[in-house]
């Protein structure tokens, strides 16, 4: 961890009991911490500020919406250069939902989410028409066994 940032245990708990549950009330995480909701609010704003906390996202369920398709897309680049220009267009194509600029085979490595194999040959050939790719590798999703954030304190 940074030393410049200014962050304590208390920082740490909130982050970890919103990171179970992002819609648990500021007076809830409050008393499991000790402290005033009050203070939970000014250290959320101030981890806000920080570039600490980014935002609350939803833990969605894609398959309950038709989504019944995730994939792992590897894509190999021309030229390194053409990552930044490669990103702005995977940003164009909805499907995308992550990409990571990776070392090891991949330039990027994307996470996909598709209605079903129809749906997942469409989206793979957008993605392989985008100038700088040179080709992908596709890997299907057959579990996710694990998603959670990273726990800073034992519950």
């Amino acid at each position: 961890m940074d030393k410049n940032l200014d962050i304590d245990n208390i920082d740490l708990k909130i982050i970890s009991l919103l990171n179970d549950d992002a819609k648990t009330p500021y007076t809830e995480i409050a008393k499991k911490v000790f402290v005033s909701s009050g203070t939970v609010h000014v250290r959320m704003r101030k981890l806000e500020d920080m570039g600490i906390v980014k935002s609350a996202t939803l833990n969605i369920d894609f398959s309950k919406l038709g989504y019944d398709i995730s994939a792992f897309l590897g894509i190999y680049l021309e030229k390194s250069s053409l990552y930044d220009n490669v990103i702005e267009k995977l940003k164009g194509i909805p499907e995308v939902i992550n990409a990571y600029y990776t070392t090891g085979n991949y330039s990027i490595f994307a996470k996909i989410i598709c209605k079903d194999t129809n749906h997942l040959r469409t989206v793979l050939d957008n993605i392989q028409k985008v100038e700088g790719i040179d080709r992908t590798e596709t890997l299907i999703v057959l579990e996710e066994s694990i998603n959670r954030p990273i726990q800073f304190f034992d519950k």
